[in-house]
C-alpha cells in the first residue's frame, strides 16, 4: 500500500477526533461559557450541520480542481476552524466556528477516498478505503480520550488547538506524500457532477448508509446509560469501554476492506445481517459486564466492516462524479448520525427502557438490510438487457433467427 495513504490518514485522525471530543468536553465548555448543557450540546449539532452542508458543496464546486490542492486546502480550514474554536469569545462564536469545523469533514473524506483507490490496483480499492478510515477509527481508541483528558485539565481550549496542530501535521504529511500526477479530478464540470447523482442505485447505496449507520447511532448515543443502568458499571469506566468500541471499529474497518475487495456487495449483507444480530442481543448482552464489554466491541466491529463497501458502491454507482458521491455518502453518514439518535431516543422516551434504542437499532439494521436487497434487484435487472446485447454483439443469434436464415 501506498505511503501516501498514511497522509490520509492522519487528517482522518483529526478530523475523528475533533468530531466526538466535544461529547466529552459538553460539561466543560457549558461552565466556562455560562450556558447549559442542552446549549452546549448544539455545538454537536453545528459541527454535524456544516458536515451535511459542506460534503456536497465543497465537492461539487471544487470538482475541476486538482485532488492533491483540493484535499490541503480541506485541511488548512479545518485548522482555521479549530483554531477559531479555541479562540471563541462566547458561546455563538463557537457554534459559528464549530460549524466551519465541519465544513471539510465529508469533502474530505470523499475526495480523499477517490485519491486513495487511484493509487491501488482495482483488487485493493476498498482495502485503500480502509486504511484511510483507520485514521477515524484509530482516533476514538486514542484521539478522543487523549483530547478528552488535555481539555479536563488544561482547559478546553487547549484541546482545540490541539486539535489544530494535527492538522497542521496533516498538511505537511498530504504536500508531502500525495502524488501530482494522482489528483487531476473530472473535468466534467458542476452540471456533470450534479448529474451523476440523478442515478436511482446511487440514491439506493446512499439510503442504505443512512439506514445501517443509522442503527449504528440508534445504539451507540446511548451507549452510557445502558453499561451503568442495565450492566452496572461505574460512570468512571465508560471511557475504557469506548475505547473497546474504538478497537471493534478499527477491526471490522480492516476486515471489512480486506473481504469488499473479494465480494463487495457479500460483504455489506453480511455487515448489515451481523449487525442486526449485534443490536438484537444487545438486552441480554447489557445483562452482565463482560457480554456488555463484549457487545460494545462487537458493536463496533459489525458496523463499520459496512464501511469501505458502502463508500465503494457509491463512487461506482456514480462513476462520473466519484467525489461529490463519495461525499455525499459522507453527508448521509452524518444524516445517519443525527437520525439514528433521535430515533434511539423516542425508544427511551416512550419508557421502553434503557436498552430500547438497541432495538430501535436492530429495525433500522433490517431496514438497511431492505434498501440493499433493493438496490442489487435493481443492478440485476439493469445489468440484464445490457447482457443480452452483448451477447448478440458477441454473434449469439437465437435459435428463431438461424432458423430463418437456413
Amino acid at each position: 500500500m501506498p505511503l501516501a495513504l498514511l497522509a490520509l490518514a492522519v487528517g482522518a485522525f483529526g478530523i475523528g477526533t475533533t468530531e466526538f471530543v466535544m461529547m466529552g468536553l459538553l460539561p466543560d465548555v457549558a461552565d466556562d461559557l455560562h450556558i447549559s448543557i442542552p446549549s452546549a450540546g448544539h455545538l454537536v449539532s453545528a459541527y454535524a450541520l456544516g458536515v451535511v452542508i459542506g460534503a456536497p458543496l465543497l465537492a461539487a464546486v471544487t470538482a475541476r480542481m486538482s485532488r492533491r490542492t483540493v484535499l490541503i486546502g480541506l485541511m488548512v480550514l479545518f485548522v482555521v476552524g479549530n483554531a477559531l474554536s479555541a479562540f471563541a469569545p462566547d458561546h455563538h462564536w463557537l457554534l459559528a466556528a464549530r460549524f466551519l469545523s465541519g465544513l471539510p469533514h465529508g469533502a474530505f473524506f470523499g475526495v480523499g477516498a477517490v485519491v486513495a483507490t487511484t493509487m491501488v490496483a482495482p483488487e485493493r480499492k476498498a482495502r485503500s478505503v480502509s486504511l484511510m478510515f483507520l485514521g477515524l477509527t484509530v482516533a476514538n481508541i486514542a484521539g478522543v480520550p487523549a483530547a478528552t483528558l488535555m481539555g479536563q485539565h488544561l482547559g478546553w481550549r487547549a484541546t482545540f488547538l490541539g486539535v489544530s496542530a494535527i492538522g497542521v501535521a496533516a498538511i505537511a504529511s498530504l504536500a508531502l506524500l500525495i502524488p501530482h500526477d494522482h489528483a487531476h479530478a473530472s473535468t466534467t464540470g458542476l452540471r456533470g457532477e450534479l448529474a451523476a447523482l440523478r442515478s436511482l442505485p446511487v440514491w439506493l447505496a446512499l439510503g442504505t448508509t443512512v439506514a445501517g449507520f443509522g442503527a449504528l447511532f440508534a445504539a451507540y448515543s446511548y451507549i452510557t446509560p445502558m453499561l451503568t443502568d442495565s450492566a452496572g458499571y461505574a460512570e468512571t469506566s465508560v471511557t475504557l469501554l469506548l475505547a473497546l468500541f474504538g478497537v471493534g471499529a478499527t477491526a471490522g474497518n480492516l476486515l471489512g476492506g480486506r473481504l469488499a475487495d473479494h465480494a463487495m456487495r457479500g460483504t455489506l449483507f453480511g455487515g448489515l445481517a451481523s449487525l442486526v444480530v449485534v443490536l438484537g442481543l444487545f438486552p441480554l448482552l447489557m445483562e452482565a459486564r463482560w457480554s456488555a464489554a463484549l457487545g460494545v466491541a462487537l458493536l463496533g466491529t459489525a458496523a463499520f466492516v459496512t464501511g469501505s463497501p458502502l463508500q465503494l458502491m457509491v463512487m461506482e454507482k456514480a462513476a462520473a462524479a466519484p467525489s461529490l458521491a463519495s461525499s455525499a455518502n459522507q453527508a448521509a453518514f452524518n444524516l445517519a448520525n443525527a437520525g439514528g439518535a433521535w430515533i434511539g431516543g423516542l425508544a427511551l422516551a416512550a419508557g421502553f427502557g434503557a436498552t430500547s434504542p438497541a432495538t430501535a437499532g436492530a429495525v433500522l439494521a433490517v431496514l438497511g438490510l431492505a434498501v440493499a436487497g433493493t438496490a442489487y434487484v435493481v443492478d440485476r435487472r439493469r445489468a440484464a438487457p445490457q447482457g443480452g446485447r452483448e451477447r448478440l454483439v458477441a454473434g449469439h443469434v437465437p435459435q428463431q433467427s438461424e432458423a430463418l436464415h437456413s
